[in-house]
């Protein structure tokens, strides 16, 4: 790892691990241990409380000790990156080549890993670094799109779109969680504080639409709001996967 680019000292790490060194004493650590302790750290707290020196703490080891190991926090969110992203390489074997399963599958799994994980919102990774991890639980993927009648570039652009969808998603509900804390007014405070204002804005008939609205419009949950969504998305493609095969004469 003698590069000065973290992207290439990341790399390295990802594809190869930790040097063999041949002299001096044997690793107490391995990169699978500091990874995980990141990892835990940054769930906890988030990412913004993952230090080289905390996480050295949380190992039991000198801070200079763990850089022998990982450079620095870029490489080792990178390395973090991999290990949550990259999941089962056979979580669709199961599937039978059904694209809508798989996209569906992908995108409640995405969500799950999301909510477990919220500090990957906090994260920049929009271009991936890539790692065998995110790289395999790709492929996985894309094979099991091969069944849906799309161009390559079609099949990309659809699993982003589902993958944009879920993030969005899950970035406002735990905004939305986060909210009270954040700023310190209370969920019913919040809103008591606004009601008098807009609803003497309604009785004047500034707002009709909003007027017709039943008590329950906005009582839906974060997971309804997720189930209808994702359904809809999956809808719009099967249906523009039939009107292609009419246009193609094959139904």
């Amino acid at each position: 790892m003698a590069s000065d680019n973290p992207l290439t000292r990341t790399q390295e790490l990802l594809w190869h691990g930790l040097p063999e060194s041949a002299k001096g004493p044997r690793p107490s650590l391995t990169l699978h241990r500091i990874v995980d302790a990141a990892v835990e750290l940054a769930d906890a707290e988030g990412v913004e409380a993952l230090s080289m020196r905390r996480l050295a703490r949380e190992l039991g080891v000198g801070t200079m000790s763990l850089y022998r190991y990982v450079p620095g926090k870029t490489e080792l969110v990178n390395l973090m990156l991999d290990r949550v992203l990259g999941a089962s390489q056979d979580r669709f074997v199961d599937l039978s080549g059904d694209w809508r399963a798989v996209l569906d599958r992908s995108a409640r799994q995405g969500r799950q890993t999301y909510l477990s994980h919220p500090w990957l919102l906090r994260v920049n990774h929009a271009r991936p670094v890539l790692g065998p991890n995110s790289v395999a639980d790709f492929d996985a993927t894309m094979a099991g799109l091969r069944s849906l009648p799309m161009s390559d570039r079609e099949k990309v652009a659809a699993l982003t779109a589902v993958e944009g969808f879920v993030v969005g998603t899950v970035r406002e509900e735990l905004l939305y969680e986060t909210a009270a804390e954040e700023t310190g007014v209370a969920e019913d405070e919040f809103w008591e504080a606004q009601m008098p204002y807009l609803g003497a804005a309604i009785e004047r008939g500034d707002y009709p639409a909003l007027a017709e609205l039943s008590e329950d419009a906005f009582g839906g949950e974060w997971e309804e709001t997720f189930e209808m969504g994702l359904a809809a998305m999956l809808d719009g493609l099967e249906l523009r996967v039939r009107r292609a095969r009419r246009q193609a004469g094959q139904d």
